[in-house]
């Protein structure tokens, strides 16, 4: 279930100063790292927050969050250096202005090479903890619109590009597991861990954000690297889908 903990990551100030993609006088974007949780949960524990002071630069405060991304899942990550920064991104959320494309690596594949993934996305509590299902339209659901392509097929892997419409909790992560095809080391929607395995990190990276923050000018567009635990497979035994 969602309340799981099956990583933990340590992080220093040098280390978060070094993941920076983007600053400006209004706005950052780092790169974040997997395993650790952007805030703290209702139990508390390290959050990327924790770090905040050392991204302050030449300002007397620390940036805050302008969206969050799951403990688990790396890449682009914006902050908000100045509250009317945080208001302007806000507006973008919400009306989908902010076009985020994110990288999977995934168990198998699916059948085509591309497609639009449209319906209702249900959150679903249980004693351990909390999912997400796909649904029909009921008071509880929402709706949930994923664009999908393969960038490349391997063997028994594939390696997928999704563009979310919507920012719904675990999105890409349900999608991907409607899809048949569930994130590589998801503890949540994918195969279940066999008794002394330690599932690898999450292969589900934000890889690139564009932000149409100033009015007149083009969007900034904000590329994260591909991180170590997912590079090996983009890079090894993949051919052309």
């Amino acid at each position: 279930m969602a309340d799981l903990n099956q990583h933990h990551y340590t992080l220093t100030p040098e280390d978060l100063q070094s993941r920076v993609l983007f600053k400006d006088k209004l706005i950052l974007v780092i790169n974040k790292p997997a395993g650790i949780p952007v805030h703290p949960g209702p139990s508390g524990g390290p959050s990327l927050e924790d770090y905040f002071g050392a991204l302050k630069f030449e300002l007397p405060h620390a940036p805050w969050l302008a969206h969050r991304l799951d403990r688990d899942t790396s890449g682009c990550l914006i902050l908000g250096r100045q509250k009317k920064a945080l208001r302007r991104l806000g507006k973008l959320f919400e009306t989908g202005g902010l076009t985020k494309t994110y990288w999977a690596i995934v168990h198998g594949g699916p059948k085509e090479d591309s497609g639009v993934i449209d319906g209702w996305l249900e959150k679903v509590k249980t004693p351990k903890g909390w999912y997400m299902k796909v649904s029909g339209k009921n008071d509880n659901a929402q709706t949930a619109v994923t664009e999908w392509k393969v960038l490349k097929r391997g063997d028994g892997y594939s390696w997928l590009e999704l563009t979310p419409k919507t920012g719904r909790t675990h999105q890409i992560r349900v999608h991907c597991q409607s899809l048949g095809c569930p994130v590589i080391g998801d503890w949540v929607y994918g195969p279940p861990a066999k008794e002394g395995e330690v599932l690898p990190l999450l292969h589900l990276h934000a890889r690139s954000i564009d932000i149409p923050l100033y009015e007149g000018e083009p969007p900034l567009h904000i590329e994260a690297p591909v991180p170590e635990h997912m590079a090996e497979l983009v890079g090894r035994d993949f051919k052309n889908a």
